[in-house]
């Protein structure tokens, strides 16, 4: 299955920043999801593991009109080939070893 090849740019607000700031530095730039082509919820990408909070991590949410960072704990289906899928619990679509194909390839050496 091919990847999702949305892209967003990440403009976070300054009040997100100083929250931020004591423990990671976020800066402006651009997100791809990292779902399979087929899901039919908001596109996501991770952004960083919680150090704090095993098996979390803050992910970037957004629907085309709007963005929003959530603490999501892990999928927690893995393979002896592949290892761990790498997405959220209770991802849409297929786990992130099936998401693989030339357009997302494509996608991340831009």
């Amino acid at each position: 299955m091919n990847p999702c090849t949305a892209v967003a740019p990440l403009e976070p607000p300054a009040h997100v920043v100083a929250l931020f700031a004591p423990v990671r530095r976020v800066e402006a730039g651009r997100v791809r999801c990292e779902l399979g082509e087929d899901h039919d919820d908001d596109h996501a990408t991770m952004l960083w593991d919680e150090g704090g909070r095993p098996g979390r991590a803050v992910w970037a949410r957004w629907d085309g009109r709007s963005m929003r960072l959530a603490s999501l704990d892990r999928c927690g289906a893995s393979t002896r080939e592949y290892g761990p899928c790498g997405l959220f619990d209770g991802h849409p679509s297929a786990h992130g070893w099936e998401a693989t194909g030339p357009a997302g390839e494509a996608v991340a050496r831009q």
